[in-house]
């Protein structure tokens, strides 16, 4: 097979020549360099190598979750460590924030998962906000809390580092087990697991990470591996005392998604070289831009002020355009944005500003965008 060197940054002769530029909150896009770095050649997973790789991977990424704990990685997406935090660390019951689409599925799982499961519902648009949490929390018997840090339905961020302060502040704060979803923000939006408290931080590989999907990884405070030990039933392929003394090894219970390791492994690299927070600084000023286009083109954001994600904007569809029009004339520009989620689908398009996306490809996906509205009277 004829393919180039992976640091060659041009497409193997098996790629397709048809590229479609993703603005997308996910998958989202994905370098040559790093797509070619998946055909290394194939090694065992109990081989030298991939003892090796791991050994390499796990220290960079808990640079990224800003952690000295225990860091896991799994062959899922990032639904089935929603399973693995409540299948490990609910043992009475878990508060569910919910202000958007993934929070709701969050809160599913844990009801699915035989959790007794109390839903604080937030309007979508709306952050969740440290004293809603305290004040159901403080009302009743619970031991842990879901919430998702950067909500990819509705563009809103919420504060997790003053939330977790609040349910700290408890005084059975530090009982309280605090779940994370950050799918769409770790690597893209400052989450800082040991520094705010955090229980379990826990993300995926199609995101802001901007690698293909097919692995998840977390990390899981001490607090939380002693708290699993205490609950029964924590399932086979997602239990964290077994997951936990794999890692310690180098290597996981069942067989890795090792293609997918050697791209972790050279875009992790990548990521520490921008620096975490030339990073985040990226991608805050690509939520600027963003904003600015939207608000100069007469829409509204959907994300309450002040909450608006770095990583995915959700514009209020209030000129009442044709998204699916809109796509269509974008795919003959070579790039494509995503509609509305569930419920808002038509009432909102978001764009993503994500991962390996740069300030200049917006300029141009907004030139395209201008393009087409400006035929829309």
């Amino acid at each position: 097979m004829n393919t180039l060197n992976p640091d060659s940054g041009q497409p193997s002769s098996t790629r397709s020549q048809q590229h479609i530029k993703l603005f997308i909150p996910g998958p989202t896009e994905v370098r040559p360099e790093i797509l070619d770095a998946q055909t290394q050649w194939m090694v065992g997973h109990r081989m030298p190598e991939c003892l090796d790789l791991f050994g390499e991977i796990l220290p960079k990424l808990a640079q990224v979750f800003f952690t000295k704990q225990t860091v896991l990685i799994t062959a899922s997406s990032g639904t089935g460590l929603w399973e693995a935090g409540v299948r490990n660390l609910v043992n009475k019951k878990v508060l569910t924030c919910v202000n958007g689409a993934f929070a709701e599925r969050f809160s599913d799982v844990a009801r699915l998962n035989g959790k007794a499961t109390e839903v604080l519902n937030v309007p979508w648009g709306q952050p969740v906000l440290p004293e809603q949490v305290v004040e159901r929390l403080s009302a009743g018997d619970f031991d842990a809390v879901t919430v998702v840090h950067n909500e990819t339905s509705t563009g809103v961020t919420s504060n997790i580092r003053d939330i977790a302060r609040a349910v700290r502040a408890l005084p059975n704060g530090q009982d309280i087990m605090i779940l994370v979803d950050s799918v769409s923000g770790l690597a893209g939006a400052r989450i800082e697991m040991d520094a705010w408290d955090l229980d379990m931080v826990l993300a995926s590989s199609q995101k802001a990470f901007a690698l293909p999907p097919g692995i998840a990884f977390c990390a899981v405070s001490d607090r939380a591996m002693a708290k699993a030990k205490t609950v029964p039933d924590r399932g086979y392929y997602f239990d964290f005392i077994s997951l936990a003394k794999s890692i310690a090894k180098n290597q996981t219970p069942a067989t890795p998604a090792v293609s997918l390791l050697y791209a972790l492994n050279r875009q992790l690299d990548d990521i520490l070289a921008e620096g975490m927070d030339a990073r985040f600084a990226r991608h805050m000023q690509m939520r600027h831009q963003t904003l600015q286009w939207a608000r100069n083109q007469g829409f509204d954001i959907f994300a309450a002020a002040g909450y608006e994600s770095p990583t995915v904007t959700c514009v209020s569809n209030n000129r009442e355009i044709d998204i699916s029009a809109l796509n269509k004339f974008l795919r003959t520009r070579g790039m494509v944005i995503s509609n509305g989620y569930g419920d808002l689908k038509g009432k909102t398009f978001r764009i993503a500003h994500m991962g390996d996306t740069q300030p200049a490809e917006l300029e141009t996906l907004f030139a395209a965008m201008d393009e087409f509205l400006a035929t829309q009277g």
